[in-house]
Parts: structure tokens; sequence; C-alpha cells
């Protein structure tokens, strides 16, 4: 074969490769997303039925260490289902968390235990994996800053290696409480406030072990950020995420996740998007919003650009970093799964 030839053979060949490739991609539906960070959605991912195991709010999703996926919900006739990664339904538990809204997945020498806040009961409870429960945490008076239990509405929480917890008031007095392994209060910070180290909307907390040193990653949803602080409470770093109201900082590998409820710059309240961050703090992707921009290094406001959440709660991230969101005030969907491409 002439050599002309050859190269015109193999230019067709490569076109009409990229041709069925991008019409195989049309054929599975859209792509949200940006850069290497790519999704394909699936609306229909949770084979539940809603008049068995239904959802109110869908409030968090962990994947625990059997590879389930957890999903809590305040809806009491099943405050949390449990799932296989295909969707399927294995499990259903738990009926006493009226104000079920955080939940964070711990491991103890190999055994998994959850933590699960309730704003109704204002208290937090750690639970074995298939709901029991052995820990629980009311408002902490002892602190000096809370008058009565009421004050404190727990969103979050977050637990270090040696059994340290850290619980987020995000929906109370706005403070950062740190508690021992076995309960006892040990330091109290943020609270509400106008100065940068106070939060407003804490909604979540986790702690970054990306560094060498670990810090806590923690919400200012109101004022559109996330707060870095050192593990004793001193305020670091504050990441700029302008036009997002984000939820809580989800971490897997380099990367942190973040479900966006809202942009306060839209009127609807149906507004959010799911954002990706790298290990430097660079947006790097937005799902369902506008592609991060940064004009001399600042990045520019964000807001959704496709109408496929309403108000967008949490994300989990499972082991082959595909996504799982969980909606809040959405007409009780069930979570919607996106897979890398």
């Amino acid at each position: 074969m002439k050599r002309k030839d050859f190269i015109k053979q193999a230019t067709l060949v490569s076109t009409s490769f990229f041709i069925a490739r991008d019409l195989l991609a049309k054929d599975n539906g859209p792509v949200f997303g940006h850069g290497g960070r790519r999704y394909k959605m699936d609306m229909k991912w949770s084979s539940a039925n809603p008049a068995l195991n239904p959802v109110n709010d869908c409030h968090e999703m962990v994947q625990d260490r059997k590879g389930r996926i957890l999903l809590l919900t305040n809806e009491t006739r099943n405050n949390v289902l449990v799932y296989q990664k295909s969707g399927k339904l294995v499990g259903a538990w738990g009926h006493e968390f009226p104000g079920a809204h955080g939940l964070t997945l711990t491991n103890e020498n190999g055994t998994d235990f959850l933590f699960i806040t309730d704003t109704a009961k204002h208290q937090v409870y750690k639970t074995t994996i298939d709901g029991k429960i052995v820990k629980t945490v009311s408002a902490p008076l002892e602190a000096g800053v809370y008058k009565k239990a009421e004050e404190f509405v727990p969103t979050e929480t977050a637990v270090d290696t040696n059994g340290d917890f850290f619980i987020a008031d995000g929906y109370g007095a706005q403070y950062i409480t740190h508690y021992d392994k076995d309960g006892k209060l040990k330091n109290c910070f943020g609270g509400r406030g106008e100065g940068d180290e106070h939060l407003d909307n804490a909604h979540g907390i986790t702690i970054d072990r990306r560094l060498h040193t670990p810090t806590l990653l923690i919400t200012d949803r109101t004022r559109n950020c996330f707060k870095r602080f050192s593990m004793d409470g001193k305020l670091l770093e504050i990441i700029k995420l302008p036009g997002a109201c984000v939820c809580r900082p989800v971490i897997k590998g380099d990367h942190l996740y973040a479900a966006v409820l809202r942009s306060p710059s839209l009127a609807s309240a149906d507004s959010g998007f799911v954002t990706i961050l790298d290990k430097e703090n660079k947006v790097v992707s937005n799902i369902g919003g506008t592609q991060p921009v940064y004009k001399d290094g600042v990045l520019q406001p964000m807001s959704q650009s496709e109408k496929i959440f309403r108000n967008p709660h949490d994300v989990c991230v499972d082991d082959d970093e595909n996504l799982y969101v969980a909606q809040w005030a959405s007409g009780k969907v069930y979570p919607y799964k996106f897979t890398r491409v």
C-alpha cells in the first residue's frame, strides 16, 4: 500500500472510531461535569419500592467496608436503607431518628460503626452498622455556651483515628465540639459571629489527611466556603466557593467533593449542583453546574447550568469513584448514581 493511501485509510478509520464513540455516548445519555471528572447519570438507580421502603428527605450516604451504600433519611419507617452498588436494596433499619441528618462511618479495629446526628432530638448517636445504639451524646451544656439543650442542633460529625470525634452544630449555635473516644468534652470553638474564625451554617465537617498534618475542613455554607482549622480549633485557611451553598466536604483520594444545595444568586431554591476540587483547592468540575472559571487566580461565581438536581444534600464516592447524590426536599426521590466516564 502506498504511503498516502495508508495515511488516508488510517485517517478514515480513526475518524470512524471517534464518530462511533460519540454516537455511543449520546445513545447512553448525556455526560455531566468537566475535565477529567465527567459522569453519566442514572436517576433510576434505586430498586426500593416507595410503598415498602419510603424516603422523606435523603440526607447523607456512606459506603461501608463490605462495599454497600448506606442512605440516611428522616423517614422513620426506615431511617437507613442499605444498597448494593447496583442499586439493589438489601436491608433497612431505624425508626427512632425523626431528625436524621448527618451520617458518618468510622472503623474501629476492623468493625464499622456509624455516627448519626438528629436535629429534632438535639442528639448524636453512635450505632453499630446494623443500627444498635451504643452511645448517645446530648447537648454539651458543660461547654458554657448553651443555655438549653434545644440550642444544640447537630448536623455532622467527624471521627479521628484515636476515637476522638467532633460535632458540628450547623443548625444551632454554630459551635464545633471536640470529644474524646469516651464522650468527654475536650474543646469548643467556632460559634456564630462576624469574624473569619466564626461560622454560619456549619453544616459539615471532615478530617483532611491529604497534607502532612491532619486538619479539619468545616462548611460555612452561608458564606459559600469551606474553612480549614487545626485539630485544636485555630483557623488556617478559607476556601472560597462563590455561588455555592456547599454541604459537607467529602474526601476521596486527592479530591474533595461536595453537594451544593443551591446558588444564592438564583431566585430558584432548586438550583444546586455537585462540585469537585483537587488537592490544591481548585474547582475542576461541576456536575449540573457551570464550568469553573478562574480569572487572575480567582474563582468566578458558579451556578446551576443543567436542571438535574433539586437541592442536592450529599455526595458519596464509592471505591470505583462513582458518585451517589442524595437530595433534600426533592419530592421524596431516591439517590441518583453518576458513573464516571
